[in-house]
């Protein structure tokens, strides 16, 4: 747990850190992920004395996550795809293939 904290960021230090055990992170790897956000959180809310400029500047932690899942290498899921296929009303969207449905969510 980073030095300095408050109840509140010890709570979220442990919440993050187990989620990140039970999605399959080392212990290690879910501690170092845990202490990276926590820091970064704490940065942007004016508790730490020192802070990056993309700790305060960018978006959040827990937004920028959810916008960065599944844009690797392969990019979205075909579930993922074909969700907003349906979203957006896309027609046979059903018989698509993962390179269809991209194409037809415009991505």
């Amino acid at each position: 747990m980073p030095r300095g904290s408050n109840a509140k960021r010890e709570r979220q230090y442990e919440h993050i850190k187990e989620s990140a055990e039970k999605r399959g992170e080392k212990p290690e790897r879910a501690r170092e992920i845990a202490a990276r956000t926590v820091n970064k959180e704490r940065a942007r809310s004016g508790e730490s004395k020192t802070a990056s400029r993309t700790s305060t500047q960018d978006i959040s932690s827990g937004r920028r996550g959810g916008l960065r899942s599944h844009s690797g290498a392969q990019g979205p899921t075909r579930d993922q795809l074909y969700e907003e296929a349906k979203r957006r009303g896309v027609k046979g969207r059903s018989s698509m293939t993962k390179a269809q449905l991209a194409r037809a969510v415009g991505r």
